[in-house]
């Protein structure tokens, strides 16, 4: 593997400087331990594209979430947790006929939490076309992010994730895809069918390896290794895709371009919740992307929040700001000023 600095991919001309994203953001409450005992939960909120939108804010830039919630409590705790933590959400729906959706973390081991989902027809299931236009129209976005997750959940959402694609086009906006697949969703067959149309439009495509093959025509099953992993990317980048970035969990994450590829080592840290990691990656990137790094310093950016997130419990709780990057550099026991 070399480690020579791949070409950077693009970054449209700056018309705002923001990222939009779309999804479901669901109340989240999480147990104590097993949920047939009872006991005590602690609510907050959790959702991919808000996570990474929550990442974006806190490393200082400008992000904008659209989505749609129930005209419920449950919503106005989502949207007052994302205002709080400095996101747009002017261009967020209510609907009055649905509820906000639910997920429930269920601890049962140290390594093991069982999530279980009350999404199902849920406001957030509902996002259509029409919101993704209005947020356009009110502001092209310098990167569109979007993931796997909310084709997923329904037919609308499924076009408006279309429709995103194409207004991203349409606007010269970076598109970034985070494939982020979830099997209780949708399966193998369907995400590649809904990946095989996105792939050639996508400016940065960020993936697990297990989930590479899910961007070809052909599908086929997950591959562990290495030199796979470079053929499906050296695949995907002949598509049109810009930038396949690898996400490698401890192994750390790699940069794939026409120019070559660069790896970079997960930063160790002690582990105490690993959900949110991936969106916190993502958020890191996209940051390093934004402030004009070259490929090292992004992957650098990328685990390093990745880091914080692993480190951290929650979805986004941990997710660290600009002047907390350089934490992890510190040693051990030691207390900042």
């Amino acid at each position: 593997m070399t480690t020579e600095r791949a070409q950077e991919p693009a970054v449209a001309p700056d018309t705002g400087g923001d990222v939009l994203t779309f999804g479901e953001t669901m109340v989240a409450l999480r147990g104590s331990g097993p949920l047939k005992l009872g006991g005590s939960m602690e609510v907050s909120i959790a959702g991919a594209e808000s996570n990474v939108a929550i990442g974006l804010s806190r490393l200082g830039h400008p992000v904008r979430w659209v989505g749609t919630v129930g005209d419920d409590e449950a919503g106005e705790l989502v949207l007052r947790t994302l205002r709080a933590e400095g996101v747009d959400v002017t261009g967020v729906q209510h609907d009055a006929s649905a509820p906000t959706g639910l997920i429930l973390f269920e601890p049962r081991l140290p390594d093991v939490t069982r999530v279980h989902y009350y999404r199902a027809a849920s406001a957030g299931s509902r996002l259509e076309p029409n919101a993704i236009e209005r947020a356009f129209a009110a502001r092209a976005p310098r990167i569109l992010h979007l993931t796997g997750i909310t084709p997923a959940l329904s037919s609308s959402a499924l076009a408006a994730a279309r429709r995103a694609l194409e207004l991203g086009r349409a606007h010269g906006s970076l598109i970034c895809l985070d494939v982020n697949f979830r099997s209780r969703l949708w399966s193998a067959e369907a995400a590649s069918a809904f990946l095989d149309v996105c792939v050639p439009h996508v400016d940065v495509l960020i993936a697990s390896d297990d989930e590479l093959p899910l961007c070809l025509p052909q599908g086929g099953a997950p591959s562990d290794s290495t030199a796979d992993v470079a053929a499906l990317a050296k695949l995907l980048l002949a598509r049109g895709v810009g930038e396949v970035v690898v996400k490698l969990g401890p192994e750390g994450a790699v940069s794939h371009t026409a120019h070559g590829e660069f790896h970079r080592p997960a930063r160790p840290v002690r582990a105490v919740d690993s959900v949110g990691a991936g969106d916190a990656f993502v958020a890191g990137y996209l940051s390093a992307l934004l402030d004009g790094e070259d490929t090292s310093a992004r992957l650098d950016r990328a685990v390093t929040t990745g880091a914080f997130a692993v480190a951290s419990p929650g979805d986004w709780e941990g997710a660290p700001t600009r002047s907390e990057l350089g934490l992890l550099g510190s040693r051990a026991g030691t207390v900042v000023r």
